[in-house]
C-alpha cells in the first residue's frame, strides 16, 4: 500500500456537538451500533450493551489512572507564571514535562509550585523542546500532585472540570496517563458487575495514555506518520483470560483504542496473547490484519485522527465515516465526554 491520505479521514463536525460536561449518570449515554461487515447502524443508550455481550465473550479494560498532570507554577526570581503538563516519569523524581512559556525554562531555572509545597528544577532540554524536571518536596510525590494539579483535560475541553474522578474509568488502578480511556468512561460498578453475574469474563490491561493521543497528524501521507510511544503492562492472569475467551470460541471486546493497542503489540500472528510490559508505537489503519480483537466499544474521534484510522481499520473507512454522518445528523456528542460507539 503506497499512499493512505490523511484528508480521506475527515468529516464536517458543528462545534456544538463536542461534549464540554460528563453526563450525571455515565452509562446513561447513547450508544451507536455498528455492524463492521455490512456498515448497519442502531441508535442504543449505552447501558443495553449488557444485552450485547454473551456470557462466553470477554471484555478487556485498560486500567491506568490519569494522574492530575497539569502545574502551574511561579519562577523564582522572577515570578514569571509557567504551567506544565507532566509527560512521563523518567526515575523517580526527574519528568520528562511540556512547558509554556517554554523560553522563560532554560536548564537551571527553579519553578515554584503552591507556595514552596513542590519545587522543579529543569534539568535539561529533550526532543520536541521538552523539558526534563527533578522534582523536590517533602513526602510522597502523588499527594502533593493531588494536592496541587488539575487534570488535563483535551484541548477542545473549554469548560473546568468540577469532580476530578469524572475525568476517570471506575476501574483506574495504576498511576501514569495524562489522559483518559475515554471509552471506559461509560462504565459505572453496576453494569460491570450485570455484566460478570451474566458469565462475561473481564480482562485488564494497563496502558499509560500519552498526550500524543490528541497530536494532529501532520503529513499529508498517513503512513509517513511517527507514532508517539507509550507504556504498557499484560499479566500472566489477563493473558489467560483472553486466550481461553478465544480458544472457546468468545469474542475479544476491547474497551478503547488503547486497549486495542496494547492486545494488538502482545498478541502473535497465531492469536495468542503474551504478558509483558514495555513501550508500544504501534500504528493501526485500514490494511491492518487484526490479530486480537473481534470487536471494540469506542468514542468518537477527532477527523483526520489515528484514532479514526484504527476504527477505520476494523469496521472499514466508509462505513465509519457514514455512521459518522449518521451521528452528526442525530446530535450524538462527541470526543471525550461524548457518546459511544459499539463496532461488532
Amino acid at each position: 500500500m503506497s499512499e493512505l491520505l490523511v484528508k480521506d479521514y475527515f468529516y464536517e463536525l458543528p462545534e456544538e456537538l463536542i461534549a464540554q460536561d460528563p453526563l450525571e449518570d455515565r452509562s446513561s449515554s447513547r450508544l451507536m451500533v455498528v455492524d463492521k461487515e455490512s456498515g448497519e447502524v442502531e441508535n442504543h443508550i449505552f447501558k443495553d450493551i449488557v444485552d450485547m455481550i454473551e456470557p462466553e465473550d470477554c471484555l478487556v479494560i485498560n486500567d491506568t489512572k490519569v494522574i492530575p498532570a497539569r502545574l502551574y507554577g511561579k519562577k523564582i526570581g522572577t515570578d514569571a507564571n509557567i504551567e506544565i503538563l507532566l509527560l512521563k516519569r523518567k526515575e523517580n523524581d526527574v519528568w520528562e514535562c511540556l512547558v509554556k512559556p517554554g523560553k522563560k525554562c532554560r536548564p537551571g531555572t527553579v519553578v515554584d509550585f503552591g507556595d514552596g509545597l513542590l519545587k522543579g528544577e529543569i534539568i535539561d532540554v529533550v526532543e520536541e523542546g521538552n523539558r526534563l524536571i527533578k522534582f523536590s518536596y517533602d513526602g510522597i510525590f502523588e499527594e502533593v500532585l493531588d494536592q496541587l494539579g488539575e487534570m488535563p483535560l483535551p484541548p477542545y475541553i473549554t469548560h473546568k472540570l468540577k469532580d476530578k474522578n469524572r475525568y476517570q474509568t471506575v476501574y483506574a488502578k495504576y498511576d501514569g496517563s495524562a489522559a483518559a480511556p475515554t471509552a471506559g468512561l461509560h462504565f459505572t460498578e453496576e453494569l460491570l458487575d450485570a455484566l460478570k453475574s451474566k458469565g462475561v469474563r473481564i480482562a485488564h490491561v494497563t496502558l499509560h495514555v500519552g498526550l500524543g493521543t490528541f497530536r494532529p497528524v501532520k503529513v499529508d501521507n498517513v503512513l509517513d506518520h511517527h507514532m508517539h510511544s507509550e507504556f504498557y503492562m499484560v499479566d500472566e492472569k489477563d493473558a489467560e483470560i483472553i486466550n481461553e475467551t478465544k480458544k472457546n470460541g468468545g469474542r475479544v471486546i476491547s474497551v478503547g483504542t488503547t486497549s486495542t493497542r496494547t492486545l494488538e503489540t502482545v498478541t502473535d500472528d497465531d492469536g495468542i496473547v503474551h504478558a509483558g510490559s514495555g513501550w508500544t508505537q504501534i500504528f493501526i489503519y485500514p490494511g491492518y490484519k487484526f490479530k486480537a480483537i473481534d470487536a471494540l466499544i469506542t468514542n468518537f474521534h477527532l477527523p483526520e485522527s489515528t484514532l479514526l484510522m484504527l476504527v477505520s481499520a476494523l469496521a472499514g473507512r466508509e462505513n465509519i465515516l457514514k455512521a459518522y454522518e449518521e451521528a452528526v445528523k442525530e446530535r450524538y456528542r462527541f470526543f471525550s465526554f461524548g457518546d459511544a460507539m459499539f463496532i461488532r
